[in-house]
C-alpha cells in the first residue's frame, strides 16, 4: 500500500510539473497580449483619460481664483447664479447697451465666437450690464435679439448696481465705473475672462511663462490688431475654449 501511494504522489507531481512548464507560460503570453481580458469580457474598454490642458490657473496669493457667487436677472426674467454655469466653459464680460464705443465691437466678437461653438451645450457667455438703471430685462432682451444672441447659455444680466460693480472690480478685477465726462457716461474694461467647467479663471501664458489673465475683446480676427497695434486675441480665445471643453 505504501508503494502504491508513493507512485500516486509521483504521478501528481509529474502532472503539476508539466502544467507549470507548458500551460502557465502560455497564459502569461496571452495576458501580455491582452487576449485573456478581451475573451473573458467582450465589452471591456479602457477608460478614456482626459488630460488637463496647458492653460494656467489665475492665482491670487497662491490660490487659484474662482468665480465669486452672484445672482442676477437675465434677458428672459430668470434668476441666474454662478451655479447655472457649473460644468460649462464660459466667457465673462461687462458692458452696457447704450455704449457708443467698445461694447458693440466686443459683442460682435462674442457673437462670432458663439456661432463658432454652435451645438456645444457646455459653452456659454455671462454678460453683466454696468448700467442696470437703464438696462432692464426688456432692454436686454431686445439687445440680444438685435445682436443675434441665440446660445441658451448666454445670459445678459441686470441687478443691483452695487453688486455688479463689486463683482467687476473686486471679483474679477475688470474695471467698471460711472464717468460723466466720457462717451456714454461709463468706463469699463474691454477684456474677457475665460472660465473653466469648475469655475476657475484660466488663461494661456505669455512668452515669459506668466498668465495673460484676460483676453482683449475689442479687435476682431479680421482686424488682426487693435487700435494700439496689439495683435487680436479672439483667435487665441477660441483655441483656448476648445482646450477647456476637452478637459
Amino acid at each position: 500500500m505504501k508503494k502504491k501511494n508513493n507512485y500516486s504522489y509521483i504521478g501528481i507531481a509529474f502532472v503539476i510539473l508539466v502544467f507549470g512548464i507548458i500551460v502557465i507560460p502560455e497564459i502569461e503570453k496571452r495576458i501580455s497580449n491582452d487576449d485573456v481580458s478581451r475573451q473573458t469580457d467582450r465589452s471591456y474598454e479602457k477608460p478614456e483619460v482626459k488630460k488637463m490642458s496647458d492653460l494656467a490657473f489665475v492665482e491670487i496669493n497662491g490660490v487659484a481664483k474662482k468665480v465669486p457667487e452672484f445672482s442676477f436677472i437675465n434677458q428672459d426674467g430668470k434668476t441666474i447664479t454662478n451655479k447655472d454655469y457649473e460644468g460649462k466653459v464660459y466667457i465673462i464680460e461687462f458692458f452696457f447697451t447704450t455704449c457708443p464705443t467698445i461694447c458693440p465691437r466686443m459683442n460682435k466678437n462674442l457673437v462670432q465666437i458663439q456661432n463658432a461653438f454652435k451645438g456645444f451645450e457646455d459653452f456659454g457667455v455671462a454678460s453683466y450690464t454696468i448700467n442696470p438703471a437703464h438696462d432692464t430685462q426688456e432692454v436686454l432682451k431686445t439687445y440680444a435679439e438685435n445682436y443675434g444672441i441665440t446660445n441658451p447659455n448666454w445670459n445678459l444680466m441686470t441687478g443691483e448696481k452695487e453688486a455688479i460693480y463689486k463683482l467687476a472690480n473686486e471679483g474679477f478685477n475688470l474695471y467698471a465705473a460711472e464717468a460723466e465726462n466720457v462717451a456714454g457716461g461709463f468706463e469699463h474694461s474691454g477684456n474677457f475672462a475665460l472660465i473653466d467647467k469648475n469655475g476657475f479663471i484660466r488663461s494661456r501664458k505669455d512668452d515669459y511663462g506668466n498668465p495673460i489673465i484676460y483676453y482683449r475683446g475689442i479687435a476682431s480676427e479680421s482686424e488682426k490688431v487693435d487700435d494700439d497695434g496689439i495683435k487680436e486675441e479672439i483667435s487665441a480665445l477660441k483655441a483656448d475654449i476648445k482646450k477647456l471643453l476637452n478637459e
